[in-house]
């Protein structure tokens, strides 16, 4: 990253944190339904449930949160994480991915906004983002998303925006963020890909069931 938009990213950040201080209204924003109910069974995907290490939740500031792996019947992985934050007026923002991936030794070899079609709410296109990560011969595909206040959202930059917009016009920062990750398989990265596109379809009419809009 330069020292431009790292200057830029850091400014964008401090003002963020400088309104959601000055807007002390007290949200009592939850998931439509707690996410210890999320289904372990996704189309032709079945789930099973894993967790974060305590000091990683710490980190992350989650109130409520969803991990697993998921495998298709052809024995294929996706790994499915959802954070929810009632409020981040207080320091307890959503991570990206850009940030916490690297520090787990993952190398960003790749960074996209993908239109991906096919999805009944929106059947035209949805735009969200694309990670291509390396870390020595393990090569991983990640797609996530802001899921926040009704909307989806494909940018840090905006997320940040939307989320000082509402807090001033709908005292709500609540959000979520949705991560999915598939391993690259015999080096088939076009597999892993097509992987994450027809899970987040079938994960899509699950999501507006658990997250408030």
């Amino acid at each position: 990253m330069s020292v431009k938009h790292t200057v830029i990213a850091s400014a964008v950040m401090l003002l963020t944190m400088a309104l959601l201080y000055m807007i002390s209204q007290t949200e009592n924003i939850y998931p439509n339904k707690p996410f210890s109910t999320f289904p372990k069974q996704i189309g032709q995907w079945r789930g099973e449930e894993h967790f974060f290490k305590d000091k990683i939740y710490a980190v992350l500031g989650v109130d409520d949160s969803f991990l697993a792996n998921y495998q298709s019947p052809d024995g294929h992985l996706v790994q499915l994480y959802i954070g929810f934050y009632q409020s981040q007026r207080e320091g307890d923002l959503i991570h990206s991915p850009k940030n916490c991936m690297p520090g787990a030794g993952w190398n960003i070899v790749q960074t996209a906004i993908e239109t991906v079609d096919g999805f009944d709410a929106d059947p035209d296109e949805r735009k969200l983002i694309k990670l291509v990560l390396q870390k020595g011969a393990q090569k991983q595909i990640v797609l996530y998303w802001f899921q926040s206040r009704g909307r989806i959202i494909a940018s840090e930059y905006m997320q940040k925006i939307y989320l000082v917009w509402d807090a001033i016009t709908r005292q709500r920062t609540d959000g979520s963020f949705v991560r999915l990750i598939a391993p690259v398989q015999n080096g088939d990265s076009d597999s892993a890909w097509e992987d994450l596109k027809s899970f987040a379809r079938q994960l899509d009419p699950v999501l507006s069931v658990y997250l408030p809009s």
